[in-house]
């Protein structure tokens, strides 16, 4: 049983591999950069697991942030994740043993392999959904094992590295952009980072831009629709 839940899992998490190891690398090796080896790399991505959360944990480090700062922060940024637990439930609510790590391990690839896929005939669904989340867990760990490897092994310049994770939240804003029901939430993302990078610099304008966000949204969501029924 569990060797079938293997073979269904596997091939769907290997776009995800694709996906994870390489920006994990770009984790490692700036992790490496800021003086934190290997040790650092495996306990962060083992037990934070939290892409853009990790990246931005590094200048957490190096700012030497208070406590409720870096708690702020995390709750902004992974915040989607409380919505990702609720409608989850029902497909977790079965998993026994498993419930803690399924709930540990899902991200937004992961979350989205498993909601909106059905689990194969004749596969055991604690098992399936056990592989699919830790293969991803077992990709991003293995891609930053490899970055914090290389940035220690290699002298190179690292100019732009860090920027990789910045490059995908482009890629997903423009993709969100072609799809007309999506635009206002773009530009209200949009608008709220310019303005409080203007107000605020550089140093600290990402707390209170993701603040506005939400806040807008919110007002938004309590009064008219985002957007109009029938998406497109």
């Amino acid at each position: 049983m569990r060797l079938r839940a293997f073979k269904a899992a596997f091939p769907r998490t290997l776009p995800v591999m694709a996906g994870y190891v390489f920006l994990a690398i770009g984790f490692g090796i700036l992790l490496g950069k800021a003086g934190l080896g290997l040790g650092w790399a495996l306990a962060m991505s083992s037990g934070i697991y939290a892409g853009a959360m990790q990246y931005v944990t590094i200048d957490l480090f190096i700012s030497a942030a208070t406590l409720w700062e870096t708690a702020l922060m995390t709750l902004m940024v992974n915040a989607r994740h409380l919505f990702y637990g609720i409608s989850m439930a029902d497909k977790y609510q079965s998993t026994g043993k498993f419930k803690p790590y399924l709930a540990l391990s899902l991200t937004d690839e992961t979350y989205a392999l498993l909601a909106g896929e059905r689990v194969p005939d004749g596969v055991d669904h604690r098992w399936y959904y056990f592989f699919v989340s830790a293969l991803n867990h077992l990709y991003w760990v293995l891609g930053s094992a490899i970055g914090s490897l290389i940035g220690s092994a290699l002298p190179f310049d690292l100019k732009g590295i860090d920027f990789a994770m910045t490059s995908l939240f482009v890629v997903i804003f423009i993709e969100h952009w072609q799809k007309k029901s999506a635009r206002i939430p773009a530009l209200i993302g949009l608008c709220s980072a310019i303005i409080c990078l203007m107000l605020f610099g550089p140093a600290g304008f990402t707390l209170p831009a993701m603040g506005l966000m939400c806040g807008v949204l919110l007002l938004m969501r309590s009064g008219t629709p985002i957007a109009p029924k029938g998406g497109m």
